[in-house]
């Protein structure tokens, strides 16, 4: 393909036209057009071109993520593409492909050759390499990829939160794991066995985790998620101050494949207000119909998520009802609940043991449990948090040793 028709098929772009849009794209076209006017046009274009290719590393890559994360009038109908749709899908394929395959040399060569004399010598301007090639070939290949992989926005990124109204990947995503998360086995298996049903496009209850702080509750959530985020799961961590945000969630989740989990972290009301409203409504569907891809877990040190006060329980038998009613309504709509308790002595000593088996810390049984137990009575009490800082202390306190 000559650049001069690739200037031309990029403006043909038809099934990915949003990605015209793209800076990257853009500095492509830019370039490509500079060739048919002045010297000083391609110079300006082309530089702005090597700087974009130098800021993303890899061209290619780069194309590929836009490709991927787009939605598009093929993802609309990712199970039934026209003849006609796909055969437009190629053509963008072919045309964002050639853009990937070219190279700084290729381009200050046709410059070359279009200004003559008025270019400088080649061996003294920056340059920059082809970028990979794209995984798919053509409209069908390109449906295939799409199939396996996934699209759109969430393609992007596993764990997001909410930044001024507008969905925004984590940069730096808790990478906890499962295994690193000791105890509460039974608790732990009832989050996977429900996500695992969501997954698997059966039937899956909304989950309140609540309990004692440093439980583990919410790191049992994220966990989660990166165990199961190459099956296609995904988070979304809002704040109670965010429920406002659901309607908006769910325009993004419904035309995504990906499964998708609404994560309220210590959730608690001081009331019973419109964010408490929209969110039981929430829970039940609502007017915002909630998608089948979305489900809602939610951690807090309340079961019943709001904080009573005595005078909720005052006044004569019908007004107290209402207001436990009311109380205990937005837990109630949580299909199922999990408690992480305070472990006992036993317990807590029990994680104690594996963290440290974890790390290979070389302490006498009988010392590490002493000065488990110490550390806990001086802190806020037993919990898998105090365990893990308890540890992490010992480490600390190694090291200090070693370097005397």
């Amino acid at each position: 393909m000559d650049l001069h028709t690739l200037a031309l098929d990029t403006g043909f772009l038809s099934v990915f036209r949003s990605l015209g849009e793209e800076p990257l794209v853009q500095h492509y076209r830019a370039v490509l057009e500079a060739l048919e006017t002045s010297p000083a046009a391609f110079a300006s274009a082309y530089g702005a071109l090597c700087e974009a290719v130098y800021r993303v590393g890899d061209s290619g890559a780069a194309l590929n993520s836009l490709i991927h994360c787009n939605s598009n009038p093929l993802t609309d109908v990712i199970d039934r593409p026209s003849e006609a749709l796909l055969h437009a899908a190629t053509h963008d394929v072919h045309t964002l492909a050639a853009l990937a395959a070219l190279d700084g040399q290729t381009l200050l060569e046709a410059a070359a050759a279009a200004f003559g004399p008025q270019m400088p010598d080649l061996r003294t301007l920056p340059g920059f390499p082809a970028g990979s090639p794209l995984p798919f070939s053509d409209g069908e290949s390109l449906t295939a990829y799409y199939q396996e992989k996934g699209f759109g926005y969430f393609a992007g990124a596993t764990f997001f939160t909410i930044d001024k109204n507008r969905l925004v990947p984590v940069a730096h995503p808790d990478p906890v794991r499962l295994t690193d998360l000791k105890g509460y086995a039974r608790q732990k298996e009832q989050v996977r066995v429900n996500t695992k049903a969501f997954l698997a496009g059966h039937a899956a209850n909304n989950i309140l985790l609540y309990g004692d702080k440093g439980t583990g509750k919410s790191s049992t959530v994220k966990a989660i998620v990166n165990e199961y985020a190459g099956r296609g799961l995904k988070i979304i961590e809002l704040s109670v101050a965010q429920i406002p945000a659901f309607p908006m969630i769910c325009r993004y989740a419904a035309h995504s494949p990906f499964k998708i989990i609404v994560f309220l972290d210590d959730l608690t009301f001081d009331r019973e207000d419109d964010n408490f409203a929209m969110l039981k409504a929430f829970i039940e569907g609502g007017l915002t119909g909630k998608p089948d891809n979305l489900i809602l877990y939610a951690t807090s040190n309340r079961r019943h998520l709001i904080r009573e006060t005595f005078a909720d329980r005052q006044g004569d038998d019908v007004h107290r009802r209402d207001t436990l009613e009311t109380i205990t309504s937005l837990s109630d709509r949580f299909g199922l609940e999990i408690t992480f308790s305070v472990p006992d002595r036993d317990e807590y000593l029990d994680i104690v043991d594996e963290l440290a088996a974890d790390c290979g810390l070389q302490i006498a049984p009988d010392e590490l449990h002493m000065l488990a137990e110490r550390f806990a009575l001086r802190r806020n009490g037993r919990s898998p948090r105090t365990a893990r800082q308890f540890i992490q202390m010992q480490i600390a306190e190694g090291v200090q040793e070693s370097l005397k």
